[in-house]
């Protein structure tokens, strides 16, 4: 069967469309037949990924953001393991964040992310596996390549996925605009932590980050030295740093990885991580929000092939 090209032409607020003739020709020069299906709706490339799956389809082209890349993800995946063995993943960067193009070379490049699919060449990416209680109240499983956070953080992001007004002024605006916002108002939580056999009791904080790789959020390091076939995950944890310490830092400090430095930041590496806590705090993978505490993630080893 053809590689399944699942296409999310909303992304980059609309730059894939624009994009997308040109990626089209591309892929069908550089692989020949294709099957192309669009999403009309946010969300719907899981369904779609899903229906490519029963209908036997096992190479995924997701073209668009990481929002796209996951939601093929978790239509592909079944308990714990991809549907099928001979299920495969590509990406080709065409939205505002594009993290995986990036850890494999090819971000802001579609056409280099389509040479490289045709060259065949693979690598293995570990999977994040995130228990924890859906937005409808229901016990919900879902898969993260890139991370999965919880507090402030994950708040950023949704409130930069549904704030309409911001989202007019640009998608890197609304980002870095919610970022000063939340850093500001975000209230300090209180969490109990289970690193691998490690208990964490009572510890209060701003935000926690599960990475998979290394740089996250439009080329910020928040893991250095992660890396995402090894099986174990960096855990990025922001205590109760001072507001005025975060606001005051130099805007290198994410981007070169120096918060690590920082006193009041954990930065611990682990294959299992439980969060408790009594408030509903929001949690995210790979920037969709996907429900509140607690959480259960898992780092499943070298568990996604990666085509390009």
């Amino acid at each position: 069967m053809a590689s399944l090209v699942i296409v999310n032409p909303a992304a980059g607020q609309g730059g894939c469309a624009k994009a997308w003739p040109e990626i089209e020709a591309g892929l069908r020069a550089a692989l020949g037949e294709i099957d192309v299906v669009m999403t009309t709706r946010a969300g719907e490339e899981t369904e779609l990924a899903r229906q490519g799956v029963a209908q036997g389809a096992s190479h995924f082209i997701a073209v668009g953001g990481d929002g796209t890349m996951n939601g093929v993800v978790n239509g592909i995946m079944g308990d714990g393991a991809l549907a099928r063995a001979d299920i495969t993943l590509s990406v080709v960067p065409a939205g505002t964040a594009n993290e995986l193009a990036r850890a494999i070379g090819v971000h802001g490049d579609p056409m280099g992310a389509i040479q490289g699919i045709a060259s065949g060449r693979s690598q293995r990416f570990d999977l994040l596996q995130a228990d924890c209680i859906g937005l409808d109240g229901a016990p919900h499983r879902h898969y993260g390549v890139l991370a999965v956070s919880w507090g402030g953080a994950a708040e950023i992001v949704h409130r930069t996925n549904t704030s309409r007004f911001l989202k007019k002024l640009g998608g890197r605006f609304s980002y870095y605009a919610n970022t000063l916002i939340v850093t500001l108002t975000y209230p300090m939580q209180r969490c109990d932590l289970t690193i691998d056999d490690r208990e964490l009791p009572d510890q209060l904080y701003y935000s926690g980050l599960v990475c998979n790789t290394e740089m996250l959020g439009g080329g910020m390091r928040l893991a250095p030295g992660a890396d995402h076939s090894d099986g174990i995950a960096d855990f990025l944890f922001f205590k109760d740093i001072p507001r005025r310490e975060i606001i005051l830092q130099k805007p290198s400090w994410l981007f070169e990885g120096h918060h690590i430095e920082h006193p009041k930041v954990d930065y611990i590496r682990g294959r299992k991580f439980t969060v408790k806590s009594d408030l509903g705090t929001l949690v995210d993978a790979d920037g969709e929000t996907i429900g509140r505490l607690p959480l259960n993630v898992e780092t499943l080893k070298q568990a996604l092939p990666v085509i390009g």
